[in-house]
């Protein structure tokens, strides 16, 4: 039987990252350990204030369905069958908790290829060197600052810009002077129907490639932007459930699908199956998490259009070892499973949990 522990950790970041709502210095993290036949399987969840999800509710959550979780078995299950009742089953019980859900579908997709000796993206049969590079965030700052941080990672391939200030276009125009690579951009809800359109023709003369969640999440001026924008536009808080992603066609041009919003892996290949028969291009981003979520992360990116998959680049201090991003590049572990190790060793059991 399955055995479960979880614990909360705390990743300090290199630099203040800013975006339109806010900064952060410090991420808390929530990492969930699932364990069976000398076999561990590692998830995570970061908090988010925006979407009220603490390490309080996300502790509370998963101890809800320990029950259920601890009377499982995925041992002998080569066709998943198992895994994907139990995943049903819990996802049932945690359907209002996306982020605690996240935790625990990672550990169990983790747990269940381990226990195959696989890794997680072979047993889809995907090829780990499909799929695209990874960009890196630069956070909202002064622009002298903005530049500096381009500087420190020069070598890698895209860059994504936070915007959301009065001087957007002055940011995106002083950071094309360091560097050729492509851009990217995120207002995170920060702009009007007008300065998305207005703002369109000159970013995609700046080298932008598309423009992320320029409006919040209901704004109806979301379909003029569609039809008149110069650059494609993409949902991130517009597509937060499985349910959303219908609703972005006709709205967007692709969607940015985060694992932590919508529940986890197993959702998340579902958005991405939808969102192909509407027609939409398909992201995954992150929300800082360590090397934890990112290992789970980078087993779906052979089916994706781009990716953003700096979380872990852009702290001080990670707690986990497994899938690297070098430059936005990916570098699998000889591990099965998603291949993430924490740093400190495996988490405690309870002693009453299992049997």
């Amino acid at each position: 039987m399955i055995q479960l522990t979880h614990a909360a950790f705390s990743l300090p970041l290199k630099h203040p990252f800013t975006i339109a709502r806010g900064t952060v210095t410090v991420q808390d993290t929530f990492v969930v350990q699932f364990g069976e036949a000398g076999q561990l399987g590692y998830g995570e969840a970061t908090t988010n204030d925006y979407y009220a999800a603490t390490l309080e509710t996300m502790a509370a959550a998963v101890e809800s369905v320990r029950p259920l979780v601890e009377q499982a078995s995925l041992a002998n299950d080569p066709g998943g069958e198992r895994l994907a009742e139990l995943l049903a089953t819990v996802s049932d019980r945690l359907a209002e908790q996306p982020f605690p859900l996240c935790a625990v579908d990672m550990a169990l997709h983790d747990l269940w290829a381990r226990l195959q000796g696989r890794p997680l993206h072979a047993l889809w049969g995907l090829d780990p060197q499909a799929g695209p590079l990874s960009n890196f965030t630069i956070g909202i700052d002064r622009v002298e600052v903005m530049v500096a941080k381009l500087a420190e990672v020069a070598d890698w391939p895209i860059f994504k810009i936070k915007l959301g200030t009065a001087n957007d276009l002055e940011i995106v125009r002083s950071l094309r002077e360091h560097t050729d690579r492509p851009f990217r951009v995120d207002a995170n809800c920060g702009w009007t129907p007008r300065q998305a359109i207005d703002l369109s023709g000159p970013l995609a003369d700046l080298g932008v490639e598309f423009i992320e969640q320029p409006l919040p999440r209901d704004d109806p001026g979301m379909e003029e932007v569609f039809r008149h924008s110069a650059l494609p536009v993409m949902a991130d808080e517009s597509c937060i459930t499985e349910a959303d992603v219908e609703r972005c066609a006709g709205r967007f041009h692709g969607i940015n699908i985060k694992l932590v919003k919508c529940g986890g892996l197993a959702p998340g290949r579902r958005m991405i199956a939808r969102a192909r028969e509407l027609g939409l291009r398909v992201m995954c981003g992150c929300m800082t998490e360590s090397t934890v979520g990112i290992s789970a992360l980078a087993q779906i990116v052979p089916l994706l259009d781009f990716v953003d998959m700096d979380g872990a680049a852009l702290l001080a201090e990670d707690i986990a070892t497994g899938v690297q991003v070098v430059a936005g590049r990916r570098i699998y572990p000889d591990r099965p499973g998603t291949g993430a190790e924490l740093l400190a060793g495996p988490l405690p059991f309870p002693v009453s949990s299992g049997s």
